[in-house]
């Protein structure tokens, strides 16, 4: 984006060099890309008067032209008066009439920027000789008329400079886009005057017009006029729309100071009309735009409606190209067709031409997601786009419109037919929004900044830039205006000061802060903790995408609609947000397999979530922490891999204290989407041992035999899942694993097998075991010896080897044998066991 600073100093002064200036700028605004001396551009170029002008004597097409520049230009031929003799080819050259003369050594102005620079010398032409030349507005770098000379109008005496005459004596800033993100005003002259007013820590007033949310020189109305109605089917794409219609115009290139300000700042001049737009654009950021309103009208009213395109439809935009609008684009229409892509391009069926007398005026703000989204779908980026997808505000319109009549009335002599019609949203915001209020108090700023400001000069620097401040009883009250949408929490008002201040004269102090140690944050400390274990029993963490193929969903029997797809997926493989951690693990396990790697263990810790149906689409997703292992070998082993797995699942739980038990699921046929690659007949559930309902840890087992194919997995293959976020993880519910010493007496080791019916199982046995035990008073330890059923039989034997022992005495054979009695009494009682 181009800034001119003279068009800057119109409302604010100056007070430093274009060098300091760049400085504050980058410091305290954002990036300067580049810095242009426009006014070096014209060096010698002055403002001469045609004193005579013949036709050349061997020209047809030339005339031989004498001009006064009163002197200024040194070292050049003259004849007796002082004149200067220039040939000139422009048919539009005459006696009497004011020109800008290029003399001999000057540059052309146009050739800035080329390859070349185009100096020029005295030269003879045709046999005559011609000092310099007579340069048109193409020449001078004002438009891109080349048809003939510049032809001034302006009153004064020859022998000004010319960069003195449109203020061509300029510096331009080249700005980079991005440091005006966030902030709308930025893109017009008027707010960048602001900010350098504010780095120069220099009081700034907008032009009395600016604030003006209401004016009486028009009526605000609703529904529409004599001449013109707007219908807006779609406010929330369209917050507000004004338009009002102007009538007697006369096209016609724009006054030269017009146009030579749009084209120092990259805007091509056109005409009075749409250089009126531009222009205000360039000043205030926002965009307008003018409809031919005899090409949009009937029966001489033009019939204006806001709203989506149909089915099939096309338009022709104003650069010629013909586009079908996507289906959320926002459409300018007349009843009949389209006559612009809002936001983005006028439509040619509606351009202002030559013929043009009367126009509709549009001032409008759209929704600025919905503008990116449609300039990017159709390739056009243009002004407008890049001012409209920073979001202007609503309030900004009226004041903007008001202005642009004015100058229409002034520049063009066309006058108001009839009232603005002005439609405006306000289910979501009220029509002339004035901005946000936040309190503040200057400790909160200080603590922050490491500054001392008082609250004086806090209050000074945000006034400076028209943030409306002031100190209250208690904390500073701070109005922020419309144009300052990004200002909406305390923080921001801490940024806005140390930016203002100049973040490089802060204090260069590193804030006291407290150096006690932060408690550790509880869901890292389980993880760091679930690493080490895992990692000591012989385990191998992964990491893996958090998106995945939609095949890999189904190979896990897992289905793809419970997952969120990503519109916008970086290729097919990451095209799904994964239900679960296991997919990706058991993927990983074959290419490993092929490695020669014949026995492991893979683990990966991360989040998962379930997608609820469509009739709860307003729901939000529920979001897990998981922890996901998976067992494979290729060596035959002996009994079942859910045991493999089993051992590393107890090898954790108990380093980390938790106390636990397995249950067989009642119903197999029931799975989550997470348990899904299980065979819920050959897997358990792993539940917090001391919750009577509920506290499901997770689950081990093996997997489902289409799982095992799908991934082309070891047939001895097995997982396990956990949800890092229940309360069995929280550190509370875990038991502190202190070092007990050793007792100095000797233990007793006893065996125990009982016979028990084939639908009790292990862990029924073991939880009496150790209930009783525990109940004892003694040292004890619980080992399983093992599990036998002969085929066909209903009973089944389980073996036990109790340790029992005491920190104060050596135990007696009676104590030990009257313990296992009572054991084995219990079981009997509760469980119909028998002792073998």
């Amino acid at each position: 984006m181009k800034i001119s600073l003279n068009w800057v100093k119109q409302f604010t002064d100056i007070d430093v060099t274009t060098d300091e200036l760049v400085k504050l700028a980058t410091e305290r605004l954002g990036g300067i890309e580049g810095v242009t001396d426009l006014a070096k551009q014209y060096d010698g170029i002055v403002v001469a008067k045609v004193v005579s002008c013949e036709k050349h004597p061997n020209a047809d097409k030339l005339s031989l032209c004498k001009v006064d520049d009163g002197g200024a230009v040194k070292d050049v031929e003259r004849d007796e008066n002082g004149f200067v003799q220039v040939v000139c080819g422009a048919p539009n050259v005459r006696e009497g009439l004011l020109v800008a003369w290029i003399p001999p050594r000057a540059i052309v102005p146009a050739s800035y920027g080329e390859k070349e620079l185009f100096v020029l010398e005295a030269r003879d032409l045709r046999g005559q000789l011609s000092n310099g030349m007579l340069a048109s507005p193409r020449e001078l770098g004002i438009n891109d008329d080349h048809e003939g000379i510049l032809e001034i109008t302006e009153d004064i005496q020859p022998g000004l400079p010319f960069k003195n005459l449109y203020d061509l004596d300029d510096t331009i800033l080249e700005i980079e886009n991005k440091m005006f993100t966030h902030r709308p005003d930025g893109f017009g002259h008027l707010g960048v005057a602001r900010e350098i007013a504010g780095i120069q820590h220099k009081a700034f007033t907008s032009p009395s017009w600016y604030q003006k949310m209401e004016n009486g020189k028009w009526k605000m109305e609703n529904g529409g006029n004599n001449n013109l109605s707007v219908d807006n089917q779609i406010p929330d794409l369209c917050p507000r729309y004004m338009a009002v219609v102007l009538d007697n115009l006369k096209i016609a290139p724009s006054p030269i100071w017009l146009q030579s300000y749009l084209k120092r700042v990259g805007i091509r001049p056109i005409n009075n009309v749409v250089d009126i737009t531009n222009y205000m654009m360039a000043l205030t950021a926002q965009p307008l735009h003018a409809f031919d309103f005899d090409k949009v009208a009937k029966n001489g009213k033009a019939e204006i409606v806001i709203r989506k395109p149909r089915d099939g439809e096309k338009m022709i935009l104003l650069d010629g190209k013909e586009i079908t609008p996507h289906k959320d684009a926002v459409l300018i229409c007349n009843p009949d067709s389209p006559i612009a892509l809002g936001g983005v391009m006028g439509g040619g069926n509606s351009e202002v031409d030559e013929n043009t007398t009367r126009v509709v005026l549009e001032c409008a703000t759209f929704d600025m997601y919905n503008i990116r989204k449609t300039s990017m779908i159709h390739g056009i980026f243009t002004d407008a786009v890049t001012r409209f997808t920073k979001g202007q505000p609503k309030a900004r319109l009226a004041p903007v419109i008001t202005e642009a009549i004015s100058m229409f009335e002034e520049l063009v002599g066309a006058k108001q037919a009839g009232s603005v019609i002005d439609i405006a949203d306000e289910t979501n915001d009220i029509r002339h929004k004035t901005g946000g209020f936040i309190e503040i108090e200057a400790k909160f700023i200080n603590d922050r900044l490491g500054s001392k400001f008082t609250s004086e000069e806090i209050v000074t620097l945000l006034n400076n830039v028209e943030i409306k401040a002031h100190i209250a009883s208690g904390p500073i009250e701070v109005r922020t205006p419309f144009w300052r949408t990004d200002l909406e929490i305390k923080e921001d008002i801490v940024e806005e000061i140390g930016r203002l201040y100049g973040f490089n004269q802060l204090p260069k102090v590193l804030p006291l802060r407290n150096i006690k140690p932060v408690a550790p944050e509880p869901l890292r400390a389980l993880k760091s903790e679930i690493r080490h274990s895992l990692a000591r029993a012989g385990a191998n963490e992964v990491l893996s995408y958090s998106f995945v193929h939609g095949n890999l969903l189904k190979k896990a029997e897992q289905d793809p609609k419970r997952a969120f797809a990503l519109r916008n997926a970086l290729s097919p493989d990451l095209e799904y947000y994964r239900l679960s951690i296991l997919p990706s693990l058991l993927d990983k396990v074959y290419t490993n397999v092929r490695s020669g790697i014949d026995e492991f263990v893979l683990f990966e810790i991360g989040k998962s979530h379930v997608r609820y149906p469509d009739d709860e689409l307003d729901r939000l997703p529920d979001e897990y922490n998981q922890l996901e292992m998976v067992y494979t070998s290729t060596k035959s082993k002996k009994g079942a891999p859910y045991y493999q797995m089993l051992k590393y699942v107890d090898t954790l739980l108990s380093d980390l204290g938790i106390e636990y038990r397995i249950e067989k699921p009642e119903d197999t046929s029931f799975k989550t989407q997470s348990e899904m690659p299980f065979d819920m007949s050959r897997s358990a559930r792993i539940f917090y041992k001391n919750y009577e309902d509920g506290g499901l840890i997770g689950v081990v087992g093996e997997l489902e035999q289409s799982v095992i194919n799908a991934f082309k997995l070891p047939e001895y293959s097995a997982a396990a899942l956990f949800a890092l976020d229940g309360p069995s993880f929280y550190p509370e519910n875990r038991i502190n694993n202190v070092y007990i010493p050793l007792s100095k007496y000797e233990s007793s080791k006893q065996d125990i097998t009982l016979k028990v019916a084939s639908d009790i199982t292990f862990a029924d046995l073991r939880s009496l075991f150790e209930s009783e035990l525990t109940e004892s008073g003694y040292n004890w330890d619980l080992m399983s010896l093992g599990i036998y059923q002969k085929e066909s039989e209903s009973t089944k034997n389980i073996s036990f080897r109790i340790t029992l022992g005491s920190n104060e005495r050596t135990l007696v054979t009676d104590e030990v044998t009257k313990l296992i009695d009572s054991l084995s009494w219990q079981a009997h009682e509760e469980l119909g066991a028998e002792k073998i």
